[in-house]
């Protein structure tokens, strides 16, 4: 593979491989509890692709805590949620499920070898590595080079990230040109604007497809449930 041929894939997670119901929810309130002494009355909301640490700053001033205790909180939440979530996996497999076509075509894309797949997401990246393990879906990406939450709050700086990291790993270097993001939320678009990656929008999550192109992704395609739809967006992309 050379630098001419390669492009890194930077997979969202959450609404676009995979749905886990109401867990990330059920965490944030059993965080929130444990951290300020008391329940949440109003929880993040769902879909939005916002890194953790910014919902969980929004979800303590939603919640009446102030501002001057934030900086003292949301570290102390963020080290729990990990732990929180990993006690829920039996829940959130029942309650979850790997969306139509992600598991297929995350697998032509690690089969396609000029293709270097890894995540883009707004969750912590031991978040992130207990979900896909859950739903057996880690085989496919490679972590170690990969950008999440826990590296930056402000997601469009993950994109940079993910590039340092695979040109580190690989000896490859990856810019706009030869970067794509796939993702379902308007997050993952303003990520790709923003933070030097083309746009895949798939539209299995709260974001309809004529949002998503209104938004700005290069390409929009309806689900994955057509892996061959997608290597052929990356192809048009990045020829």
């Amino acid at each position: 593979m050379t630098v001419a041929e390669a492009v890194l894939v930077l997979w969202d997670i959450d609404r676009t491989l995979l749905y886990v119901g109401d867990t990330d929810r059920q965490v944030y309130r059993e965080t929130f509890h444990q951290v300020v002494g008391r329940f949440p009355e109003k929880l993040p909301q769902r879909g939005t692709g916002v890194t953790m640490p910014l919902a969980i700053r929004t979800l303590l001033l939603d919640n009446g805590v102030l501002e001057r205790d934030i900086p003292r909180l949301l570290p102390r939440m963020v080290e729990l949620l990990p732990q929180l979530l990993a006690a829920h996996i039996a829940e959130m497999k029942l309650s979850g499920a790997v969306l139509p076509g992600a598991a297929e075509s995350l697998a032509a894309v690690h089969q396609t070898p000029v293709l270097v797949p890894t995540v883009v997401t707004g969750n912590l990246k031991p978040n992130a590595e207990i979900k896909l393990r859950a739903f057996s879906l880690d085989s496919y990406l490679d972590l170690d080079i990969g950008g999440f939450a826990s590296d930056d709050p402000h997601r469009p700086a993950l994109v940079g990230i993910a590039q340092k990291r695979a040109l580190e790993k690989h000896s490859l270097g990856f810019a706009r040109s030869n970067t794509v993001i796939v993702g379902d939320s308007l997050e993952d678009v303003r990520t790709g604007l923003e933070g030097g990656a083309l746009v895949i929008g798939v539209a299995s999550g709260k974001t309809s497809g004529p949002e998503l192109r209104q938004a700005g992704a290069d390409l929009v395609l309806p689900d994955l449930r057509n892996p061959e739809d997608l290597l052929a967006a990356i192809a048009a992309l990045t020829r």
